[in-house]
């Protein structure tokens, strides 16, 4: 009987081991930053809060977007739902915006923290930018920062043990595969470039502007795509007219691949150009009063003319 006690004992500390192991192993995967969205995440999280997390958890070192990811579809299907709260007034606990702060909490956020351009002066908890960048600063100044204490960084944002194991799973599942389909598919050149012009999301439209390394404070749309390939050692035309004469051009019908250019206007008189970057989206600037952001490549009444692949 002892003997049969002292296995069984053995039996759950090895399982309870694997399972802490295992639970480790997940925290510290999410302790680095730049995880890929996984095909759960490119389908569930609509692109201008896929593009917000991802600009907001390097904010914080240490913590990965998938984490903001997770809270946000918990708390409000990022900014979905029509629950009391999450776009007026506040819901039963007086939790309020896409990210559910209470006011009081928000105020010590914003007070301690300043956010990057792109969200309401003063901020708002219910201005999805600003939002987001004060979780990411929550969870940070609550043990996320360098992986410390994740796990007690989201308890921290709301207590319940069932929480935070709701977090994690949500996290992982939009994380899943680590690297995207977009990145399996893309040369390494034209991979480069993406991965440049993702840098720039929430960057300022400027007209005719080539960035802050070219001494504006912004890009307009060929000035993004002309740095995002310089970054990769090809030169581009400046204008998208001439990036679109430039070729080599795609045939109509042809699958895109990431890094690929596309162009709106008619023959001769081309206007916009992005950078596609997979999943049917683009990154690219937009126009005035609007920042570099991920958008669909194709939309009702665009005027599509066809793409180009530069690699």
């Amino acid at each position: 009987m002892l003997k049969l006690v002292a296995a069984v004992a053995a039996a759950l500390l090895l399982i309870t081991t694997a399972a802490a192991a295992g639970a480790t192993s997940f925290l510290t995967s999410l302790a680095g930053q730049g995880s890929r969205p996984s095909s759960a995440a490119a389908s569930d999280i609509p692109a201008d809060y896929l593009a917000l997390y991802q600009q907001a958890a390097p904010s914080c070192p240490g913590l990965d977007w998938s984490v903001l990811a997770a809270i946000g579809k918990i708390e409000s299907d990022h900014g979905r739902s029509r629950l009391p709260g999450v776009h007026r007034g506040a819901n039963y606990a007086g939790a309020r915006g896409p990210m559910q702060f209470l006011s009081t909490t928000f105020a010590e956020v914003t007070a301690k923290h300043h956010f990057p351009e792109g969200g309401s002066r003063p901020p708002s908890p219910y201005n999805p930018h600003d939002a987001v960048y004060a979780a990411a600063a929550y969870l940070c100044d609550s043990g996320a920062r360098g992986g410390r204490d994740l796990r007690g960084a989201i308890f921290t944002y709301n207590r319940a043990s069932w929480y935070v194991s709701k977090v994690l799973r949500q996290a992982e599942r939009y994380r899943t595969g680590g690297t995207s389909r977009r990145v399996k598919e893309a040369a390494p050149a034209a991979q480069r470039a993406v991965n440049y012009a993702e840098g720039k999301l929430g960057t300022p439209y400027v007209w005719g502007g080539d960035g802050p390394a070219a001494g504006d404070r912004g890009f307009d749309c060929s000035g993004l795509t002309k740095a995002a390939y310089a970054a990769a050692d090809v030169t581009l035309p400046r204008t998208a007219e001439q990036q679109y004469r430039a070729g080599p051009r795609l045939a109509a019908g042809k699958q895109l691949r990431p890094g690929d250019l596309v162009f709106y206007g008619l023959q001769g008189r081309i206007h916009h150009v992005g950078l596609y970057i997979g999943q049917g989206r683009m990154i690219h600037a937009p126009g005035r009063n609007y920042h570099i952001k991920i958008s669909p490549y194709r939309y009702g009444g665009d005027d599509y003319a066809g793409a180009t692949r530069p690699i």
